[in-house]
């Protein structure tokens, strides 16, 4: 009989899908990676993975209760990270019925699942330091933690909101190991293109190919706590490793602003002063913003004994990097 652990993970094709399905691999799971069905292809992250025997992919839509079911009977997976969402809080603002619908009603189907078809599966609930909002309930030097007051400011923030409450309550009332994750800002080389980090280095990289002059953004003094999502996926892991269920903070515990992660990508680029090249648009400013985060990650240094190991500036050059290799590869051809 094969020991493999069978894990399901929404959102594969996403940044933090793509890094939990190499890292549950890589530790002989069997992945089942669920996506959104498109008329684009958009499965590059997972590419590398279509020839691996221990990795299927199956279309998934979040307001699907059916396909949840159909899913947990087929698989009977051991663990369950539930990944997908609408991501970018300024679209939230945009479609907020859309966004609502796949975080919250999403989310409550596929709890409902899991309590109905696998009560015995794992699950994780990928929560959101956005869910703090503007709440001035923390340290000002360790920041927030898992008890500070949320106060979302946008759509997105509301609908992770309930569904970080949904997974309490099922833990609370069912006794399913439900477990969420409350992860601050991380990014990567995977990182979606219409993201602030991923805009800064990309546009870093053309300008200094000499295809691009000029990169419109909008508010460069909102702080984040920005780390590596290779890193946080492993937190990830360990939270559905634990006996006991719980909510944990993953965080670098430093924040920075758009304006220094600017600094740091356009000076590693050899560009100089970044002030000659960003123009600001009042247009990409949010309804709401979120104006500062800093994450508290002691529970799960302690608890998990997870620490991380990039910071922001080395994820600023590692994404500049990795950008102006792709630029130069495409040149060359």
């Amino acid at each position: 009989m094969s020991m493999h652990k069978t894990a399901i993970i929404t959102g594969v094709n996403g940044q933090d899908g793509s890094y939990l399905a190499d890292l549950l691999i890589s530790k002989g799971y069997r992945v089942v990676g669920l996506k959104r069905r498109t008329s684009s292809i958009n499965t590059t992250r997972v590419d590398h993975l279509y020839d691996n025997p221990n990795f299927k992919m199956h279309h998934y839509d979040l307001t699907d209760g059916a396909a949840v079911m159909h899913i947990l009977e087929k698989y009977k997976p051991d663990e369950f990270y539930n990944l997908a969402a609408q991501s970018h809080v300024a679209v939230s603002f945009e479609i907020p019925e859309y966004t609502s619908d796949g975080i919250a009603g999403g989310t409550l189907k596929i709890l409902e699942g899991i309590r109905t078809v696998t009560p015995y599966t794992r699950y994780y609930q990928a929560s959101s330091s956005e869910m703090f909002g503007d709440s001035k309930d923390y340290d000002p030097e360790r920041g927030y933690n898992e008890g500070s007051r949320m106060m979302p400011v946008s759509p997105y923030a509301v609908a992770k909101l309930h569904a970080h409450h949904m997974t309490r309550v099922y833990r609370e009332a069912y006794g399913l190991h439900a477990t969420s994750g409350i992860l601050f800002n991380h990014e990567s080389p995977r990182r979606g293109e219409t993201f602030v980090t991923r805009k800064i280095t990309m546009a870093a990289a053309r300008i200094r190919a000499g295809l691009q002059e000029k990169l419109t953004l909008g508010n460069l003094d909102a702080h984040r706590d920005w780390g590596f999502a290779g890193d946080y996926v492993e937190a990830m892991w360990l939270m559905l490793q634990q006996p006991v269920a719980d909510d944990y903070v993953v965080a670098t515990g430093k924040t920075h602003s758009v304006r220094e992660f600017l600094e740091v990508v356009f000076s590693h680029a050899g560009l100089g002063d970044y002030t000659q090249y960003v123009d600001f648009d009042a247009r990409l400013l949010r309804p709401n913003e979120v104006p500062y985060l800093l994450g508290d990650s002691y529970k799960a240094r302690r608890v998990l004994e997870w620490e991380p190991k990039v910071d922001m500036p080395a994820l600023a050059r590692m994404m500049f990097d990795s950008d102006y290799e792709s630029l130069y590869e495409k040149l060359r051809k």
